[in-house]
C-alpha cells in the first residue's frame, strides 16, 4: 500500500467516524484485547461510537486500542485495565465512562474462555471454579455495574457473545455449557428489566445474546491452514453483527438470541 492509499484508507475511516451509524454513541466493551475484541473495538470506532474497552491485560489492551486508533484515523478509542471480577472496580468504569462522556450507550460483553474435558465422568469441577468466575461473574458485575446507564441512554444495549453449546450440551463441555447458559439466563433476566422499565410503550434499552459456534480468526487460519473451521463466526464478521444490534428496535432484539450460527 502506498502511502497516498494509507492517507486515504485513514481519511476516509475518520470521516465514516464522524458520521456513521453509531455517530454520538459511547460503547464499552468489556474483553478488549483478544482477537474478537479488537475486531470490535475496530468496527464499532468505524460506525462512528466513541469505544471504551477494558482488559486484564494492559499491553494487550493498549495494542488493540492503539491498532483501533490507527486504523479509523484518530477516532476515539481508550482503554482502561479493570478487573471485571471485582463488582466495585466494575461499577467505578461504569460510573467513570458516564461521568467522561456524559453518557454510555452499550456495553459488549467479549470475556471468554474454554475448559472442557474427553468424556462426562472425567469432568473437573475444577474447571467449573474457572468458567464460573470468567462467563458468568463478569456478567453479572458488567450488567448490575451498567444497567442503569444503559437505560438512561435512548439506544442503550448490553451485548452478551454466546455459544450454541449452552443450549446442546455435549458429555465433554458440560462446565463450559453450563456457564454459557448461565451467563444467558442473567442476559435476559436483565433484558426483562429493561421491558418492564420501558412500559406500555416498550423498551427503550435492550439486552441480547449472539450465538455462535465458535469464533476464529486469522491467525488461528494461520496456524492451522487445513482447517475447515466448519460453522465458525470470524470475529470480524462477529463484531459486524455486533454493531448491527444497534440498527434493530430495541423491542425487537431485547431478550432474543441471535443466532450467528445454525440452531442445534
Amino acid at each position: 500500500m502506498s502511502d497516498r492509499d494509507t492517507r486515504t484508507t485513514a481519511q476516509e475511516a475518520k470521516i465514516m467516524a464522524g458520521n456513521g451509524a453509531l455517530s454520538g454513541a459511547v460503547i464499552a466493551v468489556a474483553g478488549a484485547g483478544g482477537p474478537a475484541g479488537r475486531a470490535a473495538l475496530l468496527k464499532l470506532a468505524e460506525a462512528g461510537a466513541t469505544v471504551i474497552g477494558s482488559d486484564n491485560d494492559p499491553e494487550r489492551l493498549a495494542e488493540a486500542v492503539d491498532a483501533a486508533s490507527y486504523a479509523t484515523g484518530g477516532a476515539t478509542v481508550t482503554g482502561d485495565t479493570v478487573d471485571l471480577l471485582d463488582l466495585r472496580a466494575t461499577h467505578d468504569w461504569a460510573t467513570r465512562i458516564e461521568k467522561d462522556f456524559g453518557r454510555v450507550d452499550g456495553l459488549v460483553h467479549l470475556v471468554g474462555g474454554w475448559r472442557g474435558s474427553e468424556t462426562f465422568t472425567r469432568t473437573s469441577l475444577d474447571d467449573w471454579d474457572f468458567l464460573e468466575m470468567l462467563l458468568v461473574r463478569t456478567v453479572q458485575h458488567t450488567s448490575l455495574a451498567f444497567h442503569e446507564a444503559l437505560q438512561r441512554s435512548d439506544r442503550g444495549r448490553y451485548v452478551l457473545i454466546s455459544a450454541a453449546g449452552a443450549s446442546k450440551p455435549t458429555a465433554g463441555n458440560a462446565a463450559y455449557a453450563a456457564g454459557k447458559a448461565a451467563a444467558e439466563a442473567w442476559t435476559l433476566a436483565m433484558a426483562d428489566y429493561f421491558r418492564k422499565a420501558g412500559g406500555a410503550e416498550g423498551p427503550t434499552s435492550a439486552a441480547a445474546i449472539l450465538v455462535v459456534k465458535a469464533l476464529v480468526h486469522d491467525a488461528m487460519r494461520a496456524e492451522r491452514p487445513n482447517a475447515k473451521f466448519a460453522g465458525f463466526t470470524d470475529v470480524k464478521d462477529l463484531a459486524e453483527a455486533v454493531v448491527g444490534v444497534w440498527d434493530k428496535p430495541a423491542a425487537e432484539v431485547n431478550g432474543n438470541r441471535l443466532w450467528l450460527t445454525e440452531k442445534p
